[in-house]
């Protein structure tokens, strides 16, 4: 029991974090920030602080095991949070902290049944049923309201949310502790990703004031990419992957009241039904 509530506090630690993420984000592409400058924050900042970690102390990683993070940073790295930024810009803050958290539950409990075999019980199924209920019924409050959304960042979003569905099939399979694995993430992230950053040009840093990118710097750097990180992989070690993803799922919930406390924006009857739907989707899918 103990070891179930610690895992839980991971979790809803790791929640408080992501659902800020999305509103940060979204106050930093309104500052003019683009996608590829939340990555080089994100994982520059990360991979200095925790490569360290990967060299030096009780925690060191022999090199011959380095590389077996490079699938981690794929599926958590760089890819994941253009797709995930991406489909921010194209779509909106609200549907992408309902779409990408709220669906990694079940892709994750597809992926356990189709690749180990786990095949989920009736509990889980009704849980998964309801957050794609939740999850249709604020698309269409959102879409009779703005339109309808940009299928294709949509489609980023889903991605996103299967890779991480995969990342925590993966991450708890390798052996790697919590920040082990965390650290490699950070470090084959900022590896690959900054050569390209800084050969393109791309960057927009220099247009934002410093109090802004020391803003960012530490949300995304150490806030979300490292104590995040680290939370939900020692929810996913302590819970399994299926409970942990299932917690997860509450960031669509969380991120209606930060939007409310942040921008003001009071969630209209449709938005809090399609929330309790997700949220006892989330409740039931982790029995």
């Amino acid at each position: 029991m103990r070891a179930k509530i610690t895992g839980t506090g991971w979790a809803i630690l790791s929640v408080a974090i992501f659902s800020g993420w999305f509103v940060v984000t979204l106050l930093g592409f309104h500052h003019r920030l683009q996608v590829w400058d939340i990555m080089a924050l994100r994982f520059g900042v990360s991979a200095l602080l925790l490569t360290p970690v990967l060299l030096f102390g009780a925690l060191k990683v022999p090199l011959g095991r380095w590389t077996q993070g490079i699938p981690l940073a794929f599926l958590w790295g760089v890819p994941f949070i253009f797709f995930l930024g991406t489909g921010i810009q194209w779509t909106s803050a609200i549907l992408a902290s309902a779409i990408t958290p709220a669906m990694m539950p079940v892709f994750a409990g597809l992926l356990a049944w189709l690749v180990l075999g786990t095949k989920p019980r009736a509990w889980p199924f009704i849980g998964y049923a309801l957050i794609v209920v939740g999850l249709m019924v604020l698309t269409t409050v959102y879409g009779m309201k703005n339109g309808w959304p940009n299928m294709a960042g949509i489609a980023f979003l889903l991605l996103a949310s299967m890779m991480w569905a995969t990342f925590t099939m993966r991450v708890r399979r390798t052996g790697f502790s919590s920040i082990q694995a965390t650290a490699l993430i950070c470090f084959w992230s900022a590896a690959f990703y900054f050569p390209i950053y800084f050969a393109t040009g791309v960057t927009s840093l220099s247009s934002i004031s410093i109090t802004e990118l020391i803003y960012q710097s530490v949300y995304q750097g150490i806030l979300m990419s490292v104590v995040a990180v680290f939370s939900f992989n020692r929810a996913v070690v302590i819970l399994g992957p299926r409970a942990a993803a299932s917690i997860i799922a509450l960031v669509p919930v969380s991120v209606t009241l930060l939007s409310t406390v942040v921008f003001g924006e009071f969630p209209s009857p449709g938005t809090l039904l399609a929330d309790f739907l997700i949220a006892v989707g989330v409740i039931t899918a982790a029995k």
